[in-house]
């Protein structure tokens, strides 16, 4: 190349075979030199690239992954894996931005279901398997958590022993040991030390208190007295937790299904006042069983096989108490009847009345709602309260028609509250519905009971027990006594035996038949025919005032009856609670004289709705006399 030189291309693109001859031109000087010219063989340009054509979609290849298997969760790649990289082209660029505006064929859905039914089937086989693992080892557990039935089938049997697992002595028998128990026993009841006074807490903690029925009255009461510092504590029931119980019962849990109330109690309340001495009788109270059951405190353990009750071994079944002496003989200082059964409620009444012992009855919290209606009083003003109606009918009977305090509700029955509910019809097609009864003559319907109102009613027993102990002042609101009105209606009847007897006995001119006559009637029959049988109300008129109690209808045969003779006869009418009705005295003045000494009959002198309520209270009075007479 010369220098300065340049070279001049021709503007014709040359064929790619064809020889082009190149023109190299001199530059030339101002004198007009000549370029050089000269043919240069051109090498031809490699050929373009050959662009492969682009792939379908479906002939993607994805990368090949799979759990490594080292740890749950743990993503990883398999060596020898590949992935094939496709280099973007235009058209592998639509297919990204717009695949899905394609329209697949046939076999692509095909595919993408088949592909889509396969993945469910999978994860679904997954999960279900997954789930039956867990429950295998959840049941699994579970029946590795329970106990073989020979090491807690003894726990639950119902027996008449009782036995209590010994317990360790809740204190030691060092003198210093014991300064620690005296000690943690004052801080524990120095609440009612403050409350009751030293003296009183001093004749609490010497008390000998027996509980009859540790249901759901029975158990709070116990438990009440325990805490409190009762010294000894005697629980009687024969019955055992059952699991409907637990919804009143003070301590019992579902461990305690199936074993002895008393034994659920006595285990309990052994760890909250360790110094009780407990006495547990799994027996029935009847009229041969009360003078044991609520007799003298004996000191045996009756609670245990060995008379060992409290589970030290001394066999002294004090339940832990120390100190003072066991005092053998000593008679009860208070009874709670905590009973639900009538004819066990009145066997125990009436034993504590004739023994004078302190008694205090729960009458029937079943089907009551309202703790401000419970009152405490005399059994003679208790009203409104079934259980006490039935009681009080029957013990009136039986010559007790005051004295005993009672628990009632003063709560009136209506619509929309609870009721004894029936017995389903089936039962009664099986045969004798007595027999579904806990014991002969217990009832078999079922009483609703809210859970809260037996609590009320235990606790107010054992608050009336303490204030009575410790001789702490009370004023209850009770219902006034009728006594002297019942003595009065007695010597009405009196009265009018003896009118009748002069004018229907034929005796001698001087001889005064009705001289000494007595009647078979007591101030408890008549406050059972005045109260009971005609509510407080005159059968003629329904007035509550001045009431009086006659004879119905006129004797048709002699009233007389004599036993001996002379100086020594004894002459009583044969006067019985069917003869009698209640009026007041303006009403029986003019029954006396229109029917029993007069021409009339009653039908004659009443109208006939009358007539058919007295008949319906004669048959009442009738049935009672019968069962107790």
């Amino acid at each position: 190349m010369l220098g300065g030189g340049h070279v001049d291309r021709t503007s014709r693109a040359p064929s790619p075979n064809s020889q082009t001859p190149l023109a190299f031109t001199t530059p030339t000087s101002s004198h007009g030199a000549s370029l050089v010219h000269g043919l240069v063989k051109k090498k031809p340009p490699p050929p373009p690239p050959k662009r492969k054509p682009s792939m379908r979609p479906e002939e993607w290849v994805v990368a090949l992954y799979s759990f490594s298997g080292e740890g749950e969760g743990d993503l990883s790649f398999r060596e020898g894996d590949r992935i094939r990289i496709v280099k973007k082209t235009e058209t592998d660029q639509d297919c990204e931005k717009g695949i899905m505006s394609q329209q697949p064929g046939a076999h692509s859905k095909l595919q993408l279901a088949a592909t889509a039914l396969a993945s469910g089937a999978v994860v679904a086989g997954a999960i279900l398997g997954y789930q039956r693992l867990q429950k295998e080892e959840r049941l699994t557990r579970l029946k590795s958590s329970i106990p073989e039935p020979e090491e807690q089938l003894p726990d639950h049997l119902p027996t008449r022993s009782l036995s209590v697992p010994a317990l360790p002595p809740p204190f030691a028998s060092s003198t210093d040991a014991d300064a620690d128990a005296d000690e943690l026993e004052r801080e524990q009841l120095a609440r009612n030390r403050a409350f009751l006074g030293e003296a009183g807490q001093a004749r609490l903690r010497a008390a000998f208190v027996v509980v009859v029925g540790c249901g759901g009255v029975g158990s709070h009461c116990a438990a009440a007295l325990a805490r409190a510092g009762v010294g000894r504590l005697r629980l009687v029931d024969f019955d055992q937790v059952t699991l409907s119980s637990l919804n009143r019962h003070a301590v019992a849990t579902r461990a305690d299904v199936g074993a002895p109330k008393v034994r659920c109690l006595l285990r309990r309340l052994r760890a909250v006042a360790p110094w009780v001495r407990f006495d547990a009788r799994a027996e029935v109270l009847d009229g041969t069983s009360a003078a044991a059951l609520v007799g003298p405190w004996t000191g045996d353990g009756d609670g245990d096989d060995d008379g060992d009750d409290d589970g030290d071994g001394d066999g002294d079944g004090d339940g832990g108490g120390r100190g003072g002496e066991r005092q053998d003989g000593r008679m009860p200082d208070f009874v709670v009847d905590a009973i639900d059964n009538i004819d066990t409620k009145v066997h125990l009444l009436k034993h504590c009345w004739d023994q004078k012992l302190p008694v205090i009855s729960s009458m029937g919290a079943g089907t009551k709602s309202d703790p401000t209606k419970i009152m405490v009083g005399d059994i003679g003003a208790s009203t409104d309260d079934g259980l006490s109606r039935a009681t009080r009918r029957r013990l009136k009977l039986q010559g007790v028609t005051a004295g005993i305090p009672v628990i009632f509700s003063t709560e009136q029955m209506g619509d929309g509250k609870a009721k004894l509910l029936p017995l389903p019809e089936d039962e009664f097609q099986k045969g004798s519905v007595g027999d579904l009864g806990v014991l002969p003559d217990f009832r078999a319907r079922i009483l609703p009971v809210l859970g809260t109102i037996p609590a009320v009613f235990g606790y107010t027993a054992a608050n009336h027990v303490i204030l009575s102990i410790t001789g702490y002042p009370t004023d209850y609101v009770c219902g006034k006594s009728r006594d002297k009105m019942y003595e009065g209606i007695l010597a009405y009847v009196q009265g009018t035996e003896e009118k009748l007897m002069r004018a229907l006995e034929k005796g001698a001119p001087s001889e005064d038949v009705a001289l000494g006559l007595k009647i078979p009637i007591t101030t408890g029959d008549i406050a059972f025919l005045a109260e009971e049988l005609y509510g407080g109300r005159s059968v003629v008129t329904g007035l509550p005032t001045r009431l009086v109690l006659t004879r119905w209808r006129k004797p048709e045969t002699s009233i007389l009856v004599t036993v001996g003779g002379g100086e020594t006869v004894q002459r009583s009418s044969d006067l019985r609670l069917r003869d009698l009705v209640c009026m007041t005295r303006d009403e029986a003045k003019r029954h006396f004289k229109e029917v029993l000494t007069g021409p009339r009959t009653v039908e004659e002198l009443y109208d006939a709705r009358v007539v058919e309520k007295v008949e319906a209270r004669v048959k009442r009075a009738q049935m009672y006399e019968d069962e107790f007479r």
